[in-house]
């Protein structure tokens, strides 16, 4: 059950009506939602393989900021160079892989076909920060680029919440 003043919070955030939202996967130091878990499939049942979705604009900008500043790409280099960290990224691309196919089963569905991509370009490449951030935050330790991108990310909530929630406005 997503309770209704989240799921207000994830519109106002999105600018839009959240699509396939099952719940909150990790909440911001200011008390908001940050990062949403989302079915493997819309409503409409087309494949939708973003488990763990970012919806904080402002952590959202910061890590728009980290991935304009070729971080994605140093990153990318490293796991052809470092066999460790290559495989605790392929490890993390193995469990978002598992988590999304418990939900599909959860849900009653079949899991998206074996091939679909996980998230942020795992396991080659570091293709999408905000991706691998949203895993890490909701799975903590468990993606170690999401990790290293948090760690560089200024504190983002320090100016308080990214938007307005219907409790503020009464």
């Amino acid at each position: 059950m997503i309770d209704d003043s989240d799921r207000a919070a994830v519109a106002a955030q999105l600018g839009r009506e959240p699509r396939g939202m099952r719940g909150v996967a990790h909440r911001c130091p200011c008390g908001l939602p940050d990062v949403i878990e989302t079915a493997p499939r819309l409503p409409d049942g087309s494949p939708f393989p973003t488990l763990f979705y970012l919806t904080c604009p402002k952590a959202a900008s910061a890590i728009g900021t980290l991935e304009a500043s070729g971080l994605m790409r140093e990153m990318t280099e490293r796991l052809a160079v470092d066999p460790s960290l290559a495989e605790k990224y392929t490890t993390a691309h193995q469990d978002y892989l598992d988590r999304r196919d418990a939900v599909a089963r959860d849900q009653g569905m079949d899991p998206l076909p074996p091939g679909t991509q996980s998230a942020g370009g795992m396991p080659a490449r570091v293709k999408c920060l905000h991706a691998l951030v949203g895993h890490e935050l909701a799975v903590p330790g468990a993606n170690p680029f999401g990790r290293e991108a948090i760690d560089a990310l200024p504190e983002w909530w320090r100016g308080g919440p990214c938007v307005d929630t219907p409790e503020e406005n009464l």
